[in-house]
């Protein structure tokens, strides 16, 4: 059975690939580095979140109408004194936006920064590079710069995501009236998967090329980048379903949407590091083990010729002895 498996690794070169993958994934402990990933992730959700509602009070702050508006939704859609305290809440947030702010966006610098850290060790591992020994404040605002970068890689994406989306193609289809041609809306669907695909490759051969702390090949990370896109795109259509079913429920409701969060992050994060590992694993980048040359040969020799002091001392003090036992015996016969 082991003799017919090596068989089919070794007759079809993308198993064997696969296989080699995998063996890297897990020896450079993708599954732990996944894990830190997750733990800054979501880490970082909460001085976003501070952020966010910073925002919408400065927001909220210069336009009453509005304010007044959606209070009026909140007391409106939540039962009992929930929607009282809500609007409580909002009033808060938009009374001290300036404090929550500050904080939200010093937690969110702090808790980047980690993310980053983790996320650039985790792809250098897995390419299985020396992490090179600078200084702490030159290796942060590396990191500043590459949290920045991917900040860019994310912004493009989200806009080839936008225009991906079905809605924005029927309002194009409407403009020029070919919103009821036959076929329009499996042709809608093909393009918004191709162009989200294309978004998600954009910034994954970014991260896999890009955030190692030595450079890679681009060629290895854009196919391997293509696979782990492909593959997100499949796991975003199924936490898109899980999501759906689990959030209708009260536990749901309740933990759902953090543990989604943690789960979407880490299983993200897993392939973000498999195909990293794919990459590595490539045959252009399996460079052979520089061998160091052997030391000098030194010869000694096994075996000394002669008497050392140490014996010859020995021996003269057994002959002194012996002798003098010899001559006292003859003396006592006579």
């Amino acid at each position: 059975m082991k003799a017919r498996i090596a068989g089919a690794v070794r007759t079809r070169p993308w198993l064997d690939h696969l296989v080699r993958a995998g063996a890297s994934y897990q020896r450079q402990r993708g599954d732990y580095y996944a894990a830190g990933i997750t733990y800054f992730t979501v880490l970082s959700l909460f001085p976003m979140l501070m952020v966010a509602f910073a925002v919408a009070g400065f927001v909220l702050s210069h336009n009453p109408h509005l304010l007044s508006e959606i209070q009026d939704k909140i007391v409106a859609n939540l039962p009992g004194s929930l929607g009282g305290q809500v609007n409580d809440l909002v009033d808060q947030a938009v009374k001290s936006r300036t404090g929550v702010g500050v904080i939200g966006l010093v937690g969110a610098f702090y808790a980047g920064l980690g993310w980053m850290a983790n996320l650039r060790a985790a792809l250098t591992e897995q390419w299985e590079q020396q992490a090179p020994q600078g200084n702490w404040f030159r290796t942060k605002i590396s990191d500043l710069i590459a949290l920045l970068g991917l900040g860019v890689a994310l912004v493009v994406s989200f806009g080839m995501s936008a225009l991906a989306s079905s809605n924005l193609g029927r309002e194009l289809l409407t403009v020029i009236h070919l919103q009821h041609a036959p076929g329009v809306g499996l042709l809608l669907t093909i393009l918004s998967l191709v162009l989200a695909v294309l978004a998600s490759w954009a910034v994954f051969a970014w991260v896999i090329a890009r955030l190692p702390r030595q450079p890679v090949t681009l060629v290895s990370a854009g196919q391997a980048a293509l696979i782990a896109a492909i593959a997100f795109e499949v796991w975003k259509q199924v936490a898109s379903y899980y999501l759906k079913h689990v959030l209708t429920s009260p536990a749901g409701v309740a933990f759902g949407p953090i543990l989604g969060l943690m789960v979407f992050a880490y299983i993200t994060a897993r392939i973000i590091l498999f195909a990293t590992a794919w990459a590595a694993t490539a045959r252009e980048n399996m460079l052979e083990a520089e061998v160091p040359p052997p030391g000098p040969a030194v010869i000694q020799p096994r075996m000394s010729a002669g008497m050392t002091a140490k014996t010859g001392a020995v021996l003269f003090g057994a002959g002194a002895v012996a002798a003098a036992a010899l001559t006292r015996f003859r003396h006592s016969k006579r």
